[in-house]
């Protein structure tokens, strides 16, 4: 049974612990089904999947009957997947683990051997899935997950297509394709194409974790499920927006993909353009995944495109040099291994944004992510105006600071609200003060595993349909393809590691008079 919170009176995580049935917050479990992981060999399935898939069995949420087929290249028994899953959810639950439950969940992990460009293996994989599937009573629904380099993904796809894995006979076909979504809007029109001509949209599950975490679906009720809050939800109101999604880390293990990505497409034409999405979208008329994709969509369209003849006005890159990461001396971007060290790929940007549309006239909404960073943060921070009089004039010389509303998305996932109060004892003294409500301490799917409960229940709410993909492709493309031309190997690095990012971010805002939130 999933349980629930109870909340105190400050807001917080009160100590008790409520079913989700009593509370009327059910998660249902899904129908019968398989999940096919394309790159079962690799590190994504690893530390992702097949935890979360561990982890939803433990906690009775996977469905029943259940199996998993892991596909790759790599020569392995169904034992040798075993063994090699089990060591990875041992290294990711290293207090939770169950030998016990562990036995039960193994046995429903078999492993096919694929050439992914070859088609007869893929009739091989289609008898194994058709003797599983009568073995276990899964009923023909089956999802397809594609854990591969995305090199790979067309490929897969088309294979699916020929071998008539794609045709829904009797059970649904799902097919999840991560991040990136091609490289720039002419590749994803691309593969948007191969994925219509063997999937209908409604089979398609274009993944971005971000939007499984509980702070970001949050949104959309924190908005939409309180009064208070939505009539204020515009440029009458609000001065600005910023949106902030920083690492600590750099690119660890990652340099070959980074190398040609870059923080704009492997940060913005996804997770944070989705995160200004949610907070800049009109209310749907229903709570339904069309209809908030159909708003979202809307969003794209009415950003403003840049201006590609005076782009220091909208946008600064970076990239990090040798610094400080929690008392540790951290090396260059350009001395990690398998980066030029004539790179000129960007670690960290910051965008400035407009949306002309009548909600947001005049309100600018400042990007920004890299990595690096002095700290590890995830938010939507909303900056109201100042109080158009101050009546304490007299008394107060600083001045009153702006109400700002954070919606933390991580590490410590929860809302809060800077107000002014008067302080305690004094006549005419006021302080700003904070009112918070924090997700600590209660239950939460993690992003992989929502997204694949989600999958199998068929809700497309999460998942980014393919106009959205190409309208923020549209828009960043041409943006891309400046940057690069005008880059030069002495432009970077511009920031130490361990700081909060290059000094021409913080006159992006200064120029207007704003201040970036401290990271």
């Amino acid at each position: 049974m999933i349980e629930g919170p109870l909340f105190d009176m400050t807001g917080n995580i009160s100590g008790k612990i409520i079913s989700n049935t009593d509370s009327g917050c059910n998660i249902d479990i899904p129908s019968p089904c398989a999940v096919v992981i394309f790159g079962a060999s690799g590190d994504l399935t690893k530390r992702k999947i097949i935890p979360s898939l561990y982890r939803l069995f433990a906690i009775n949420l996977l469905p029943d009957p259940f199996f998993v087929i892991g596909t790759a290249r790599t020569l392995l028994s169904d034992n040798d997947f075993r063994a090699s899953m089990k060591e990875a959810v041992k290294e990711a639950f290293p207090q939770d683990f169950s030998e016990s439950a562990w036995q039960i969940f193994s046995e429903m992990l078999y492993y096919q051997r694929i050439e992914y460009n070859t088609q007869n293996t893929y009739a091989e994989l289609k008898n194994k899935l058709l003797a599983l599937e009568k073995k276990h009573g899964t009923g023909g629904n089956r999802i397809y997950y594609l854990a591969t380099p995305p090199t790979v993904y067309e490929p897969v796809i088309e294979n699916l297509g020929i071998a008539g894995l794609s045709k829904e006979d009797g059970g649904y076909r799902h097919v999840v394709v991560e991040k990136p979504i091609g490289s720039d809007l002419e590749s994803a029109v691309h593969l948007n194409n191969t994925l219509a001509a063997s999937f209908t949209e409604r089979q398609i599950y274009r993944m971005d974790h971000y939007l499984a975490k509980e702070t970001v679906q949050n949104i959309l009720m924190f908005r939409f499920a309180n009064s208070i809050f939505e009539p204020i939800w515009n440029s009458r109101y609000i001065d600005h927006v910023q949106i902030t999604a920083s690492e600590a880390l750099g690119v660890e293990h990652r340099a070959g993909y980074y190398e040609k990505a870059g923080v704009i497409r492997d940060m913005f034409q996804n997770h944070i353009f989705q995160l200004l999405a949610l907070t800049a979208m009109e209310p749907p008329a229903l709570f339904d995944a069309d209809r908030v994709r159909d708003e979202k969509v809307k969003v794209f369209r009415s950003i403003r495109p840049f201006q590609l003849e005076s782009l220091n006005t909208q946008v600064v890159t970076g990239q990090y040099g040798k610094g400080m990461i929690n008392g540790k001396e951290v090396i260059a971007y350009r001395d990690e291994p398998g980066v030029s060290t004539e790179s000129i790929t960007p670690t960290y940007a910051a965008l400035k944004v407009h949306l002309d549309n009548w909600r947001w006239k005049g309100v600018p909404f400042y990007l920004r992510s890299g990595k690096r960073l002095s700290s590890r943060k995830a938010e939507i921070a909303i900056h109201f105006k100042p109080v158009p009089h101050l009546m304490f004039s007299h008394a107060i010389e600083d001045g009153i600071e702006p109400n700002v509303l954070i919606l933390r998305v991580q590490p410590d996932e929860g809302i809060g609200i800077h107000f002014e109060a008067k302080n305690p004892g004094s006549r005419v003294c006021l302080n700003t003060v904070l009112m918070n409500f924090s997700y600590q301490n209660v239950f939460m799917l993690d992003g992989y595993e929502r997204v694949l409960l989600d999958c199998m229940q068929g809700d497309q709410m999460l998942f980014v349909r393919s106009d959205g993909v190409q309208q923020t492709w549209a828009l960043l493309t041409p943006l891309i393809d400046k940057l690069t031309e005008d880059a030069r190997p002495n432009d970077f690095p511009n920031y130490e590691s361990g700081s909060s990012g290059p000094a021409a971010a913080e006159d992006l805002l200064k120029r207007d008079g704003r201040v970036w939130r401290p990271l």
